[in-house]
């Protein structure tokens, strides 16, 4: 039985082969936007799968409260707390701290730069680190003990196997012996390293790391299996004030299972982060699965006087309701199985495209279970979703009145059907609407008025001898006259960095309450980076003449009351320095934010990065090259490392950048899905009226005005999805755009090209069917008359 209604449909589709191919065309559209959309998700709810007990390990951040406002720092809690939480809080039963760093790592011939990560031994167990060689217990037993993941095995050494006790030279100055291997974290892992060493090699000789008040640390705690979180984390929480008297710095507690997906705090609670993009993507993709199987309807039911015969006729000879909707059910579950089948190989040919645009590594692996499951469910959903409509309606004609001829007509279906296509269109325009606004907030921001200049900037790691020979490099560079300055900083330009509070200043009240970001910089960073000096002077190059002179931004000066900010003292710790020069404020941390208050001083050794100015006159390749053969001089078997600073501020964007590009294939595969919907429609409305049609051409109307009949109907449809579409896009994109704190304005243009485009878009559509009845032959259409 049940293999005769498949020959059936079979033969069914095969006859109706062109609206067969529409129907499987855009099923195959939706799959395949549902499919990409769920493996994206997969992969964001795959991250930090390595820690075994995700609801028992925690990160430790800390809410730290700043001129009245909570805020919520990752990477700043006091060296000793990890210690503290591990023997003052029962319930917690393994603590770690992980600080980066990168290493130059030297074997024979053989040298890498490579980013670890200084830590304490119950990292191990708290990330579920698996060895290879060697084991948790053992690994830091000496100072100078270091664990590599396979993957750094392998590129140091040609055999990567029995190496445990093997000697790496690092940084060229210190030997570290390898006392464990472990596997590779997962490229899906919010905290990862590809290297481990004790902690005290850091905390080593700097009293200060001992202190409660230095915040330079990530911090882990592993729960007991059954401690109660509310509980340990009011204890976690009265730990700092209790040791620094300070009621304003609290540590928390921040679940693993929650480091990827909701990390966005505000007054020190969770508020969101990447899961709502995930939600947001989830929801597309069902939507997009809807106006496909709203296609699919629409074109079912265009064709519903081609079925109506057959369907008469199967009545005539017992065939039952119930039968006919399982047929016509059939029917549609076979459509939806091709279109399954033709998204699987369109998949396969731009999953690498997709991969490029999203920056993942996404795998259509039909061998792994959930992934065919998926497959296998999205299709049955859509067969029965969108044959349900077609299946009882195609069923409900009565044979009488078909066998007759009666104009087939079921009450309600003309109604239905528009509201369909009005369906449809409003989504296409909200998604038209979105796209544009999405891109106007990325430009909106990007070019704001940064404060600096990044174009032309590279950004190189200090590491080795930079900074000691930074006078002859910058001598040998500027000699070729490709590079215009030399900067140095301790901090990343466009990162917030270090920073803190308890300064007291000339003309400030409750200033120890405000937070101040700290530059340690050489006497051409501001040249260099195109920060200017607006009052004052620069620093000399001599340290020692400027050693207890500061710079600050403008928004700190304005801190420092009325009048002139040059002169007056300001207290760090005991230590006094005077204010020599005030710079324009710049953008840095959060790009949507106002940036902290900045105090420079001139003391180049702390640099951490050295910025280069370039030279537009020349070639990219050709600067690159002249500065890598410099740097080979005068910092000899370290790799040439770089990255242009435009580049990385481009890179801050990447979320809204994704948003942006998603919301534009989503745009574009709603709108051809509406197309095919009204294609459809068209083509029924066509075939309804082909009579009427026929007669009016006779009695002398023109091609324009029969072309101008028929598109008039779906003309007014696309208007009042417009008029639908307008307010629930501008509900929100506004609702959406309050999440930044510097946005655009919801200008009533861009709702009018949305609107433009959706007309066009239908009008293209509809003429087609238009034109191609405008133009048929009177006489085929009323030889029954």
């Amino acid at each position: 039985m049940l293999k005769n209604y498949f020959k059936i449909a079979f033969r069914n589709l095969w006859k109706n082969k062109g609206y067969s191919a529409l129907n499987i065309f855009g099923l195959a559209i939706g799959i395949t936007c549902a499919s990409l959309i769920l493996l994206w998700v997969e992969d964001e709810m795959s991250f930090d799968t390595i820690v075994a007990d995700q609801e028992l390990v925690y990160s430790v951040p800390t809410n730290q409260v700043y001129e009245g406002q909570k805020r919520t720092f990752f990477q700043a809690t006091p060296g000793p707390l990890a210690a503290a939480l591990k023997t003052e809080i029962p319930e917690i039963t393994k603590a770690a701290r992980l600080r980066n760093r990168d290493f130059l790592f030297t074997v024979n011939s053989s040298s890498i730069s490579s980013s670890g990560s200084y830590a304490d031994q119950d990292i191990f167990d708290l990330f579920n680190l698996k060895f290879i060689e060697g084991n948790a217990t053992d690994a830091f037993k000496m100072k100078e003990s270091i664990v590599i993941t396979k993957e750094v095995a392998q590129i140091l050494f040609e055999n990567p196997t029995n190496i445990l006790g093997k000697v790496i030279r690092v940084n060229q100055q210190d030997n570290f012996k390898i006392t464990g291997v472990v596997e590779t974290l997962p490229v899906n892992t919010t905290y990862s390293f590809n290297w481990l060493v004790p902690f005290e090699n850091f905390t080593y000789d700097k009293p200060w790391t001992q202190e409660y008040g230095s915040n330079f640390t990530e911090t882990f705690v592993k729960l007991a299996q059954d401690a109660d979180f509310n509980s340990v984390n009011e204890k976690v929480k009265h730990i700092l004030p209790a040791k620094t008297g300070d009621k304003d710095t609290q540590a928390i507690l921040h679940k693993a299972k929650n480091w990827h997906l909701r990390s966005d705090f505000k007054d020190g609670e969770v508020v969101g982060g990447r899961v709502e993009y995930v939600r947001l993507f989830s929801f597309i993709a069902l939507i997009i699965l809807v106006i496909a199987c709203i296609n699919f309807m629409n074109l079912a039911t265009a064709r519903s006087e081609k079925r109506a015969n057959e369907v008469g006729v199967r009545k005539t000879l017992g065939s039952n309701k119930q039968q006919l909707i399982f047929q016509f059910i059939t029917e549609a579950l076979m459509i939806a199985i091709f279109a399954a089948l033709l998204s699987v190989l369109v998949l396969i040919l731009i999953i690498p495209a997709f991969n490029a645009l999203i920056d993942k590594q996404l795998a259509l692996d039909l061998t792994i279970p959930s992934h065919l499951l998926s497959l296998s469910a999205i299709t049955l959903i859509c067969g029965i979703f969108a044959g349900l409509y077609p299946a009882f309606y195609l069923s409900s004609f009565k044979p009488i009145d078909v066998l007759k001829g009666t104009r087939i007509q079921a009450k309600g279906a003309g109604f239905i059907r528009k509201a369909l296509v009005i369906t449809q269109f409003v989504i296409s325009i909200v998604f038209i609407i979105s796209t544009l606004l999405v891109y106007q907030q990325v430009q909106h921001v990007k070019n704001r008025d940064l404060g600096l200049n990044k174009d032309n900037l590279i950004e190189i790691p200090a590491n080795g001898d930079l900074i000691k020979n930074r006078k002859a490099i910058a001598e040998g560079l500027k000699n070729t006259g490709m590079i215009t300055g030399l900067g140095l900083s301790n901090s990343n330009i466009l990162s917030a960095g270090n920073n803190g509070s308890g300064l007291r200043w000339q003309g400030g009240s409750n200033t120890e309450d405000v937070l101040v970001s700290y530059r340690y910089i050489n006497d051409e960073y501001f040249k260099t980076t195109g920060i200017e000096l607006i009052e004052g002077r620069g620093f000399s190059p001599v340290v020692a003449h400027d050693s207890l002179h500061v710079i600050i931004t403008e928004s700190f000066a304005q801190l420092m009351g009325t009048g002139s900010a040059l002169g007056k003292t300001i207290d760090r710790y005991g230590d006094m320095y005077t204010v020599i020069g005030v710079t324009n404020d710049y953008l840095y941390g959060d790009m949507y934010g106002t940036s902290d208050p900045v105090m420079f001083y001139n003391y180049p050794p702390e640099a951490q990065y050295m910025y280069l100015k370039t030279n537009p006159k020349y070639a990219t390749t050709e600067v690159l090259k002249s500065v890598e053969s410099t740097l080979n001089e005068y910092n000899p078997g370290y790799p040439f490392e770089f990255r242009f600073v435009d580049d990385a501020f481009d890179a801050r964007f990447k979320s809204e950048q994704l948003i942006g590009n998603l919301s534009r294939i989503f745009a574009l595969l709603a709108v051809l899905i509406s197309c095919l919907g009204l294609f459809g429609l068209s083509a029924y409305t066509a075939e309804q009226r082909r009579k009427e049609i026929g007669v009016r051409k006779v009695l002398g109307s023109s091609v324009a005005g029969i072309v101008g009949l028929l598109s008039r109907d779906f003309i007014v449809l696309v208007l009042v999805a417009l008029l639908i579409a307008v307010p629930l896009a501008w509900y929100l994109m506004y609702s959406w755009l309050q999440g930044f704190a510097y946005r655009i304005s919801i200008n009533v243009w861009v709702f009018a090209v949305a609107g433009i485009a959706a007309l066009g878009i239908a009008l293209l559509t509809v003429s087609f069917q238009a034109i191609k009845a405008a133009i048929a032959n009177p006489i085929k259409s009323l030889r029954t008359e």
